[in-house]
């Protein structure tokens, strides 16, 4: 009999804490307490040497149910579609004008935090808005 794993999703990312923080706003994710023997995140990152600060950082699901999401810095840039995204599911059980209402709230409360709106997707039952986060990498209000 096999057993659940648990996994994080992992981005490569410019800037880890600019990121994690954002999809902690989208999310409702909150950022874990620094290591131990650190009162804070700046303690830890003066403790690192200065080409590994801010080389990483993580949030997590409050409720211990949803993945752990790391981010860690890359050199390179985003350079073309994701390969794999994330749906965040606030229409779950809706149809019609009532989603579409409730994709489109979502969408508005985003936009501020930096987000894009890419492009709506819908067939006046079922619906989609294609977003962007705050580097580039593509998500959907589902």
């Amino acid at each position: 009999m096999s057993s659940t794993r648990q996994f994080q999703v992992t981005f490569d990312c410019a800037e880890p804490e600019r990121l994690a923080r954002f999809w902690c706003e989208v999310l409702g994710y909150v950022v874990p307490p620094p290591p131990a023997g650190f009162a804070t995140w700046d303690d830890f990152k003066r403790s690192q040497p200065p080409e590994d600060r801010g080389s990483w950082f993580a949030c997590s699901d409050p409720s211990g149910v949803g993945p752990r999401l790391f981010f860690q810095r890359v050199p390179e840039g985003k350079v073309a579609k994701n390969r794999l995204h994330l749906d965040v599911r606030v229409g779950t059980g809706l149809v019609g004008e009532e989603r579409l209402a409730a994709l489109e709230a979502e969408c508005a409360r985003l936009v501020p935090l930096g987000a894009v709106r890419v492009r709506l997707l819908y067939d006046g039952n079922d619906s989609c808005i294609v977003m962007q986060d705050i580097e580039g990498n593509e998500f959907c209000l589902d």
